[in-house]
């Protein structure tokens, strides 16, 4: 366990520089505040959607975003009691929801990497996707709302969770034949 607190520890001071400045501060808490309760991530989806031939993909990602949330806010959280980082020091200079869970796993990564995997398959997003999973991930432990290790395990855990995904509900990329749309 040592090594982990000396790795979070390492990777919050050199987050350390960036907190206060008002670029990153309004950055960071922004996509936090975005990403709760997997809200962007559906969005993107819904918006795929839109495209007839983009809609199973996007159905898919959808119902699979909110089962990975139940299964990673109410069973694997439950099994950890990781405490979250705290600092009494550092104000906030945004309002943030502050959740009552364990630390392990961010949640906002695990969707972040889920989504990002489910939403670009086989499209360019996954250029637009993947950083846009990073930032929000990296959020995390800027608001330090999440320990690095929090945030790593919780992106691992998500790009695992949408490749079972992939394999147990592949999709087809092309419009359904029978008219439907």
């Amino acid at each position: 366990m040592r090594q982990l607190d000396r790795f979070d520890t390492a990777v919050d001071h050199a987050f350390a520089p960036l907190r206060g400045r008002i670029m990153y501060d309004r950055l960071f808490y922004i996509l936090s505040a975005l990403a709760d309760h997997s809200l962007l991530w559906e969005l993107m989806a819904a918006t795929l959607a839109i495209s007839p031939r983009r809609r199973p993909l996007a159905m898919r990602a959808a119902a699979a975003l909110a089962a990975e949330s139940v299964v990673i806010n109410v069973i694997v959280k439950s099994l950890f009691s990781r405490e979250r980082p705290i600092d009494q020091s550092y104000e906030h200079p945004h309002h943030l929801r502050y959740p009552l869970t364990s630390s392990f796993p961010s949640g906002h990564a695990t969707a972040a990497f889920a989504a990002a995997t489910l939403l670009s398959d086989r499209t360019w997003l996954r250029w637009l996707l993947y950083p846009l999973a990073t930032l929000v991930a990296l959020s995390r432990i800027h608001v330090r709302i999440h320990h690095a290790s929090d945030v790593l395990g919780g992106a691992i855990i998500g790009l695992c969770f949408a490749k079972l995904i992939k394999y147990l509900l592949p999709v087809s990329s092309s419009p359904s034949t029978d008219g439907a749309s």
